[in-house]
């Protein structure tokens, strides 16, 4: 019988929509639900799993959720109190092609539920102390321990580190279902449905899917400081080579020239006119702010108002979904990350499916890249990964890049 491994880190990403950045550390989970964040993990989790099952076809027989967390109490997230009783263990029947074995808990027994599995819990934590990256580290070695072919994990760069700690000299294949808010890391799906791609190929083709050591990355908090965006390497982890499906680790930012930038930021403002224009983050948007005359955040969303002849003037500062919702209609500039390619999904979740919509969806959307930047993609697509599939269905296809002044190439996005 073939195993996989499931982990979900449920507050992953919780901090993205209401503007925080990552959710590491004991507090921000908590300032992130106090501010309205709802847990996306289990969804995401869900949707991996669903692919899995849909792709698996009769081999499939799924047991067991997945929990754990960093830094949040178990029952602020699930709304439930979560121990080693919250899911009951379930038996194995005869010719299971399949199994899943995960960590316990009530957000990854939904999760598996929601996709018509069953479920056999192999660790809980403690429902009276808080969930930490301890949790993450005591799971993994709990799921490894039976026996995993796979280990797939729900979370962000900080809980691939975790699971990095927890199998250092353990020769586990592991793969991400991205549900954190940066993801650097290319340990990591494109999507929650890749993750359930992959991982059926993996399955189905064992003797032909290689594995390939894949870059476990996280923001440098001291390049930070310093008004830079950088990542730093900690290791590296075996994932299913499958292209396309798996995505590439962050690149580091380039230096970019003024004529570039300047051009770029001439074309945008004309598109604008008298209006509204939400800057994602980032290095090239940040630049381009800076050539209109003003001094945004490198890696929040800004909100500048814009009148042909006149200064910006900055209208929100690290603006979370609600705030962009009350704006009013707005354009909206994004830049691409470097080496990655994603366009939305990863690091601006502020920017949700609610907020491209009350935009006005891929008309008033501006990409903004410079041409060196679009080449070292070599062809691959710009990718979407808002967490609606319809949505991420009509921003698809070829939409103009803004390169420079009265510059475009057409691009191609996809999921």
């Amino acid at each position: 019988m073939t195993r996989i491994g499931l982990v979900v880190n449920p507050v992953a990403g919780l901090g993205g929509r209401v503007g925080l950045g990552g959710t590491d550390g004991p507090d921000r989970p908590r300032v992130a639900l106090s501010l309205g964040a709802r847990p996306l993990a289990g969804t995401r989790a869900t949707a991996a799993l669903a692919e899995l099952a849909a792709r698996a076809g009769q081999l499939t027989e799924f047991r067991g959720p997945a929990r754990d967390g960093r830094g949040g109490e178990s029952n602020e997230i699930s709304g439930t109190r979560a121990g080693a009783a919250a899911v009951a263990p379930v038996g194995h029947p005869p010719g299971s092609g399949l199994l899943v074995v995960t960590a316990a808990g009530p957000l990854g027994a939904d999760s598996v539920a929601a996709a018509g599995l069953a479920g056999r819990v192999v660790y809980a934590a403690g429902a009276d102390r808080h969930t930490s990256a301890a949790d993450t580290a005591a799971a993994v070695r709990a799921v490894v321990a039976e026996n995993v072919g796979l280990l797939l994990f729900a979370g962000g760069d900080g809980t691939a580190r975790d699971v990095l700690g927890a199998l250092r000299n353990v020769p586990c294949p592991v793969l991400g279902v991205p549900t954190g808010v940066k993801m650097h890391s290319a340990v990591f799906a494109v999507n929650p449905r890749a993750a359930g791609e992959v991982a059926a190929a993996w399955l189905a083709r064992r003797s032909t899917v290689r594995l390939r050591d894949a870059e476990v990355m996280d923001r440098d908090e001291d390049a930070l400081s310093e008004d830079r965006v950088a990542s730093r390497l900690f290791g590296w982890l075996p994932v299913p080579d499958v292209p396309v499906r798996v995505q590439q680790r962050k690149a580091g930012s380039t230096v970019t020239a003024p004529e570039a930038v300047g051009g770029i930021a001439a074309d945008a403002a004309e598109r604008v006119g008298d209006g509204l224009l939400v800057l994602g983050p980032g290095s090239t948007t940040r630049a381009v702010a800076a050539a209109l005359g003003a001094e945004v955040s490198l890696t929040g969303v800004d909100v500048l108002r814009l009148r042909p002849g006149r200064q910006p003037r900055i209208v929100a500062r690290d603006a979370g979904e609600d705030t962009l919702l009350s704006i009013g209609p707005a354009w909206i500039a994004l830049s691409p990350i470097g080496g990655q390619g994603f366009l939305l999904g990863r690091g601006n979740q502020q920017i949700s499916p609610r907020v491209l919509r009350a935009a006005g969806g891929r008309e008033r959307l501006l990409v903004l890249c410079t041409e060196q930047k679009l080449a070292a993609l070599g062809g691959r697509p710009l990718l979407l990964d808002t967490g609606d599939d319809a949505l991420d269905a009509e921003l698809s296809g070829h939409l103009p890049v803004i390169t420079g002044r009265r510059r475009t190439s057409l691009y191609r996005l996809a999921t």
